[in-house]
Parts: C-alpha cells; structure tokens; sequence
C-alpha cells in the first residue's frame, strides 16, 4: 500500500453505511482524517447499528447547520436532510476536504459550492490506485454490490463501469 494520503474526508451517511455493507470502511483509514457530523453519525446508528467503525479512526464533531441564507434556499430547494446539512455545513469549515456522498442531491449542492465530491464507487476505484484492493478483489466487490449493499446506483451504470474495469483503455 502506498503511504496515507494528506486529505481529509467530511463523510455523509451513505458512504459509511454502504462501504461497511461491502467490507470495505477501512478503506477510508487511507485519509488522514475522516470527519463525521454527530447528526451523520446518528443517521449511520439508525440505518446499521451494528457499525462500530472500531478499524476506522473516525472523528465525530457536533456541528451548527449554516444559516447562511443562499445555503437553506439550496437545502429547500435540494430538499437536504439534517446529516447533509451538517456535512456540508462543516465541509464549509475545511473546504479543501473531499465530501463523501452517494447522494445526488448532496452531490449537486457541494459541487455547486465548490467542494470536491465523491462516493462509495471512487472510493472503491481509488482503492485500486493506491494498492488497498487488487484489481480483480475491486472487481468482484462490484459485481456483487446490488446483493451487499443498499447502494442505489443504476444497473446500467454499474455495468459500464465494471466494463471499463474489465477493458482498460490505456
């Protein structure tokens, strides 16, 4: 494995929830610091209480939601829960952090505020990269990801990925 990488992840519920699901959290330990808002952490608890994160370094750190008024036109408008609020609301307070999210909506407004944006599958692909799973181990993790996880990505998309994977263009 390469050496660990100098960002800091701010993670939304989905990413915990989902990469657990696939064996795959301590994926996250390659970042050196893994912030998660108490309001994402209470909605991880709630959706998969067996989740202790005891491999995972996590920092939970309690947040005030923005009451910039631009922000809660887009949370109206996005229709945000509060564990995105807080993550977005804290990922104002280390904007240089990567937001991790496998919500559109989520997605479209840290784009929109300029944040770097990914999800469970470039942690996944990233994981190739950086030598934390082999590229056929990132394979499999994927044809399997519709029975493992409750990750909603499009069959169609997945595919394509996995296709991609398996046909590199060099």
């Amino acid at each position: 494995m390469t050496s660990k990488s100098p960002l800091d992840i701010v993670c939304d519920a989905g990413p915990l929830i989902h990469l657990d699901e696939l064996d795959c959290l301590d994926l996250l330990n390659d970042f050196r610091t893994i912030l998660v808002p108490e309001q994402v952490w209470r909605e991880v608890e709630r959706h998969r209480p067996e989740l202790k994160c005891s491999d995972v370094k996590v920092e939970r750190i309690s947040v005030n939601i923005s009451e910039d008024p631009a922000f809660q036109t887009q949370v109206r408008i996005l229709m945000l829960d509060l564990g995105e609020q807080a993550a977005l609301s804290l990922m104002a307070l280390h904007p240089k952090a990567i937001f991790l999210t496998d919500d559109a909506a989520a997605r479209l407004a840290a784009k929109g505020l300029g944040y770097q944006v990914h999800g469970s599958i470039g942690i996944l692909l990233r994981a190739i990269r950086r030598r934390q799973r082999t590229h056929s181990e990132v394979l499999s993790i994927l044809r399997d990801l519709p029975a493992r996880s409750s990750l909603y990505i499009r069959p169609g998309l997945l595919q394509e990925i996995i296709m991609q994977l398996e046909n590199p263009v060099d």
